[in-house]
């Protein structure tokens, strides 16, 4: 999936359960959250790809219609929606983006670091940016990993 939005010209920051992992927690996670960048052309990008690789919304919207600004501003305001979910068919895999980035996309883009996931170059929120995203989660699971990413930052 990575290897088919970085082919698709699609810039993404991996956050969420995943980069925990990449940045080097063990731990398990259910789904892949990713930021992407939400201009036009490359969220529609995202979207033929990974609805190429099979993924349908959780919602009963088209997939398309996260592309578009306007729909998405008002899926926000209307439905206080924070991310946009795909999953297979059989609801094996889920992946969340983000339908506001928790930072300015710019910045967490210019913070991440660089990690190969098999043979893909993919962006890895920064220790720092990942703490905050977690802290401002709050939830059980992310005060765990703010520990185990706070003592990754200190080693």
């Amino acid at each position: 999936m990575l290897a088919a939005l970085a082919g698709a010209d699609v810039r993404f920051v991996v956050v969420g359960g995943v980069a925990v992992v990449l940045h080097g927690h063990p731990r398990l996670t259910a789904d892949l959250d990713l930021v992407i960048d939400l201009e036009v052309g490359p969220a529609s990008r995202a979207m033929q790809v990974l609805t190429g690789l099979g993924l349908v919304p959780r919602l009963p919207v088209p997939a398309s219609a996260f592309a578009d600004p306007p729909t998405r501003d008002r899926w926000v305001a209307e439905r206080n929606l924070m991310v946009f979910t795909l999953t297979d068919p059989d609801g094996l895999l889920e992946v969340d983006l983000f339908a506001r980035p928790p930072l300015p996309f710019e910045t967490l883009w210019a913070r991440a670091m660089t990690v190969l996931v098999g043979q893909t170059e993919a962006r890895v929120a920064s220790l720092d940016d990942l703490i905050t995203m977690k802290r401002d989660a709050g939830r059980p699971q992310d005060l765990l990993d703010i520990a185990a990413l706070e003592d990754l930052r200190d080693r």
